[in-house]
């Protein structure tokens, strides 16, 4: 246990040396009033920060249901309810990692993959991209479009992992109803 301990002290320490290196890297570039150390912030949990936040949701698929249009994903998929049908959403030529969060790539074309599973047979699946917005090529891009584009992927993914979240709460209640009715 001690040794665990030891690792984990070792392991925040080279953190915190990592965290103040790239700090440095940005001093010449911002000026501070004051300057506040890594060991003075503290995480803290707000009302905006919940990610059940019903305003939140809202909002969120407000702005999905509004980017749905512009994007004319509209054309490929209907009903806006059916977009979350698909498992998973990626994003062809774009960047969204962090290292690499919003670049183009170079010589290739912007699209919006949508992805399901297909059934063959009992116990395969296979995995089926439907392209659901081809943008063209990333240099022709306008940069506006672009952040909307991004910002669909994004707002898509949070509601979907918001809705799986909703869908194991809903499991863990049925859970302790039918451990209760067994007592």
């Amino acid at each position: 246990m001690s040794n665990g301990l030891s690792r984990l002290k070792a392991l925040n320490e080279k953190l915190d040396k990592k965290i103040n290196s790239k700090q440095n890297l940005f001093d010449n570039d911002f000026t501070a009033d004051s300057a506040v150390s890594t060991d003075e912030i503290k995480i803290t949990k707000s009302v905006e920060m919940e990610p059940n936040n019903i305003e939140d949701r809202t909002l969120n698929m407000e702005s999905l249901r509004k980017l749905f249009g512009e994007l004319k994903i509209d054309e490929k998929c209907p009903s806006f309810n059916d977009v979350f049908k698909y498992k998973a959403m990626n994003l062809a030529g774009i960047g969204l990692k962090d290292d690499d969060f919003g670049e183009l790539r170079v010589g290739k074309y912007i699209q919006i993959i949508a992805i399901s599973y297909d059934a063959i047979g009992e116990e395969k699946k296979k995995a089926k991209n439907i392209s659901l917005g081809y943008y063209g090529k990333g240099e022709l891009l306008e940069v506006e479009k672009k952040y909307k584009i991004i910002e669909f992927i994004l707002r898509w993914r949070y509601e979907k992992g918001l809705q799986s979240i909703d869908n194991y709460i809903h499991l863990l209640n049925k859970l302790k109803t039918l451990s209760k009715s067994s007592n």
